[in-house]
């Protein structure tokens, strides 16, 4: 008879069991994952690849802001205060009633459905405090230097495009911008890899 420490026939088998039924429900999460939230989020990544790309062929500092008001709007949603017409030219780029991430208020984001499935790149880690997650944004942004790239630390693919889009948003060098888009541009594929992956 095969015995594991005390435990012997079968106590394996139900522990087996065990792990299957939690490794099957874990399966069945993904599997479970709404058609419509997978589409909702693919349209989402597409206008802000969109847009990516219009701030890497921007030709002024006007184009690459607009572009990156755009970005950063789509991706974050109106319940994040940096929200909105963040270039100052009179309209709000990317408005949408929800982000793709969860904003600090009562607002899910469209990507939260895809956690089973996305939600390494995509989320990052657990939103159950969505401030949070904002707050350290923010704090990585002030904290950010070019001999010091505080991105790599956001477990989240999504906010670190959010946060070269912001860096763009503050700078008076079209250079430095057009070398942003190229940062954000591996964020976006990288979390539009992941959202596809849900489908």
């Amino acid at each position: 008879m095969m015995r594991f420490g005390s435990v012997t026939g079968a106590g394996p088998s139900l522990a087996l069991c065990a792990v299957l039924l939690a490794w099957v429900a874990g399966c069945g999460g993904r599997d479970a994952t709404e058609p419509g939230a997978v589409t909702a989020a693919q349209a989402r990544i597409d206008e802000v690849s969109a847009a990516t790309e219009r701030w890497a062929a921007a030709v002024s500092l006007r184009e690459a802001r607009l572009a990156a008001e755009e970005v950063a709007n789509l991706i974050s949603g109106p319940e994040v205060p940096e929200y909105g017409d963040t270039d100052r030219d009179g309209r709000v780029a990317g408005a949408r009633d929800q982000g793709l991430l969860p904003g600090e208020g009562a607002g899910a984001g469209l990507g939260l459905a895809l956690a089973g499935c996305a939600g390494a790149p995509l989320l990052g880690g657990s939103w159950a405090e969505p401030q949070e997650r904002w707050d350290e944004l923010r704090d990585r942004i002030a904290q950010w230097r070019p001999d010091n790239n505080t991105f790599p630390s956001l477990e989240s693919e999504a906010l670190r495009v959010v946060g070269w889009a912001r860096l763009t948003l503050r700078t008076s060098s079209l250079a430095e911008a057009l070398e942003y888009s190229g940062h954000a541009r591996v964020h976006v594929d990288a979390t539009s890899d992941a959202i596809r992956e849900c489908a």
